[in-house]
């Protein structure tokens, strides 16, 4: 069978075919996410084992970004509608993460004796983690409204 045939088939049975988010200018996105995927996963790993006792709120939280870095790069790789809108969404729930944890940090340091990703709105991170989500929606928008006008 010609491989345009097979390549026409796939696509109908599969519906249109997904578009990386991960393209062109949100290389460096998804490359950012995922070195934000390592460094909060490997910290927070760390953390739990070796000190958890210590900062249970703070490492559970870094532990918590790590999954939302982890599952907006797979989304950003993935592609396709579906994947853009976890995406979303969850670049929302981190801003607001970023924001709600980096104003609990400011208004009750003694909550958090170490700290998170988040804390002080990434000010440990270059205030990356609330460039970043900004970054990712702004994207993620312009991903949809380009995908609307072809």
């Amino acid at each position: 069978m010609p491989e345009t045939t097979r390549t026409t088939r796939a696509t109908e049975a599969t519906g249109p075919a997904r578009r990386s988010l991960g393209t062109g200018p949100g290389r460096l996105l998804v490359a950012l996410y995922g070195i934000f995927t390592v460094a909060a996963a490997s910290r927070s790993l760390y953390q739990v084992i070796a000190q958890f006792d210590r900062a249970p709120l703070a490492y559970g939280l870094s532990a918590v970004s790590a999954v939302v870095y982890g599952f907006i790069t797979f989304s950003l790789v993935r592609g396709g509608e579906g994947a853009r809108r976890a995406a979303f969404v969850c670049c929302a729930l981190e801003l607001l993460g970023v924001f709600g944890i980096g104003t609990w940090t400011l208004l009750d340091p003694s909550a958090f004796p170490d700290a998170t990703v988040w804390s002080d709105y990434g000010m440990g991170y270059l205030f990356i983690p609330v460039f970043l989500p900004v970054t990712g929606l702004l994207w993620l928008r312009r991903s949809r409204m380009e995908r609307t006008a072809a």
